[in-house]
């Protein structure tokens, strides 16, 4: 019963966390099995027959195709681990079988990594590996009390871990997902897309989810430079947005600029191949391309953590020259589109003497016209433009930036749109930016002769606080904010920077371990051109190295007698000396006796010696306090 009871405790640890991630009736279904074990041992009843149990696992293999339309991957494969489990302790009648349930519960252990990597997933997984370790040490000793199996339990794993620090250090990292597991361990990820419909970014600027961090040396940019450059998009049908085809070129770092910011990001992965950074970068990351509207694309989608060094130069210019395609196609607009919109850049063309003054013309429009910044603006019809321009006249980003571009291209200004992030707010406990989903932007891009593409971003100019301050200080008095972003919870913002600084440091320092920084680490002891079989030389040889250590002092405590026998066979030295040896096959009680009758002067301390002692090595448990006294009543006998 105990055993079952342990092996239970361990399953519920390793499953639950996938109960948030499963369909429910599986969830329902694994806790009925479980509860069936239980019960038939309460009861004494039969385990129920082979075909009853094939029977179930056919209906929920079923069920699983229904819900994922295949039995493998990874998210079908674990919830069939999970349920197979409780099918498994169905059927259990001996210790072997609970053995192969315990190493199932192992293997549950690592199914919960591939899907969050998290320290409270580290830790709740540690609790789960002590549960199973000494489920096993109790299947081996069924009447040992549990304390003394969990202690032994947590002498294995001690034990192990300098040699699973040492497979973390050396073993050869494997570039790219674990084990090349298929598309849908890439699914449900938050962030920025190549397409920007009015909502788009409203809807993910309440997610709280952070989009990366960013270490600065030196002073950072402040509030208003802090743009994050993202995907470009070009091409816009009356109502949606959309990056269209990129064209790559080679980098050539920016002309001009006032300031100069080094940083190093680190990127959540999003399944895409942007990778951020402030404007305007000056270098290139490892593996990256650059394109010809100034993104940042990796060689592959960002699917892990990423770190990258950065270098960025404030208010640099790429240059005036555009691709004639290129400025064609920042001028096409769907016909017929927003009329009202049209008309009035046309109004703005005839009375403008040049580009820069249109652009003018517009950002003042913004400013007058007083919109209303708000995160639940009114649904917009087939005409967006014009229904936010003169309809609605309230919006987010997305809704500023697009009218802006329509109302350029309809002037004859080359315009398109850039979505990222603006801002980012400092960690108060260890001084790294964290930007955010909520942080996401949009803002718009102009094509001046003689200074190249411009930014200008029409949110900035009608509500100027987003620029300074941040979405929260923009909004209206009692405008609805993200939940983090509310100014009464300020202690939970603090606690929150607690726990990112600490979070900060293990996806750095563990969960980035990566092949560069293997790398890093092997020149740094002294082998600064190691491969995968140098590695595994030097793996193995420090394995040996430990499993040897760990035999010695294994053997060593074997060899060395416990305190109480130590001072029994002391006190067996001093009797033997005045000529009363003990016989091998003469025991404790017998040889006390005998000691006692032949050396009368000392039969009391003889006698209270050999009790204490039977006492101490036959009871329940020898206390320190026990030991102690045995080992002065030895001591102090006289036999003279």
């Amino acid at each position: 019963m105990r055993d079952l009871a342990w092996l239970v405790a361990s399953l519920l640890i390793v499953v639950a966390p996938h109960a948030l991630r499963a369909p429910w009736w599986i969830t329902l279904l694994a806790a009925f099995l479980y509860a069936w074990r239980i019960q038939i041992m309460l009861s004494r009843a039969p385990l129920p027959s082979r075909w009853l149990l094939i029977a179930v696992a056919a209906a929920a293999m079923l069920g699983v195709w229904a819900e994922y339309r295949t039995l493998f991957g990874r998210s079908p494969g674990i919830v069939l681990l999970a349920l197979f489990s409780g099918l498994k302790l169905l059927e259990m009648r001996s210790q072997r079988d609970a053995a192969v349930v315990a190493f199932l519960c192992y293997f549950l252990i690592i199914t919960n990594l591939l899907s969050t990597q998290s320290i409270p997933t580290a830790a709740a997984m540690l609790v789960a590996l002590a549960v199973i370790t000494t489920t096993l040490v109790g299947l081996g000793a069924p009447q040992r009390p549990a304390r003394a199996n969990l202690r032994t339990a947590g002498l294995l794993l001690a034990h192990a871990a300098p040699a699973a620090l040492v497979l973390f250090l050396l073993f050869p990292r494997v570039p790219g997902p674990l084990w090349g597991l298929p598309q849908d361990a890439y699914t449900g990820v938050t962030g920025l897309s190549d397409n920007m419909t009015p909502g788009n970014i409203a809807r993910l600027v309440l997610s709280d989810a952070i989009a990366f961090r960013v270490e600065f040396e030196g002073e950072p940019p402040a509030h208003r430079l802090r743009y994050w450059r993202g995907p470009v998009l070009w091409d816009f049908d009356g109502r949606t947005w959309t990056a269209g085809p990129t064209a790559l070129t080679r980098f050539e770092p920016p002309r001009g600029g006032a300031e100069t910011f080094r940083y190093e990001v680190v990127l959540e992965p999003h399944n895409r191949n942007w990778l951020f950074a402030l404007e305007t970068a000056a270098s290139l990351p490892a593996r990256s391309h650059f394109t010809a509207d100034g993104q940042l694309l990796a060689h592959d989608f960002v699917r892990d953590r990423r770190r990258y060094a950065m270098t960025s130069i404030a208010g640099a210019s790429r240059g005036p020259d555009e691709q004639p395609f290129g400025l064609r196609r920042a001028l096409r607009l769907p016909q017929g589109s927003s009329p009202r919109a049209t008309a009035l850049a046309a109004q703005w063309r005839q009375q403008s003497a040049s580009d820069a003054d249109i652009v003018s013309r517009a950002l003042k429009y913004f400013i007058e016209q007083r919109f209303l910044y708000t995160l639940d603006p009114a649904l917009l019809g087939r005409d967006s433009v014009d229904d936010f321009l003169f309809g609605t006249r309230e919006g987010f980003c997305e809704h500023f930036a697009s009218a802006f571009a329509f109302l350029m291209r309809a002037a004859g200004v080359p315009a398109r749109i850039v979505t990222g992030y603006l801002g980012g707010e400092p960690n108060s406990v260890d001084g790294i930016f964290t930007v955010r989903q909520s942080d996401a932007h949009a803002w718009a891009e102009v094509y001046l002769r003689g200074r190249g593409w411009v930014r200008v971003d029409p949110t900035s100019a009608s509500v100027p606080g987003r620029l300074d301050s941040g979405l929260a200080r923009a909004m209206t008095e009692g405008a609805a904010l993200p939940f983090m972003l509310r100014p009464e919870l300020e202690w939970l913002r603090g606690l929150r920077s607690r726990w990112e600084a600490v979070a900060h440091r293990w996806n750095v320092w563990v969960l980035g371990y990566n092949t560069e920084r293997q790398r890093d680490l092997m020149a740094f002891v002294g082998m600064p051109d190691a491969d995968w079989r140098s590695l595994t030389a030097t793996l193995f040889t420090i394995l040996g190295t430990i499993t040897a250590l760990l035999l010695a002092w294994s053997l060593r405590r074997l060899a060395r007698p416990d305190p109480v026998q130590k001072a029994w066979q002391a006190f067996c030295r001093k009797l033997a000396a005045r000529g009363v040896k003990r016989a091998p096959q003469e025991g404790p009680r017998d040889y006390s006796e005998r000691a006692a009758r032949a050396l009368p002067r000392a039969q009391r301390p003889i006698r209270s010696i050999g009790a204490l002692y039977i006492a101490l090595r036959y009871g329940a448990q020898a206390s320190a306090q026990g030991i102690a006294e045995l080992r002065r009543r030895v001591r102090e006998l006289r036999l003279t």
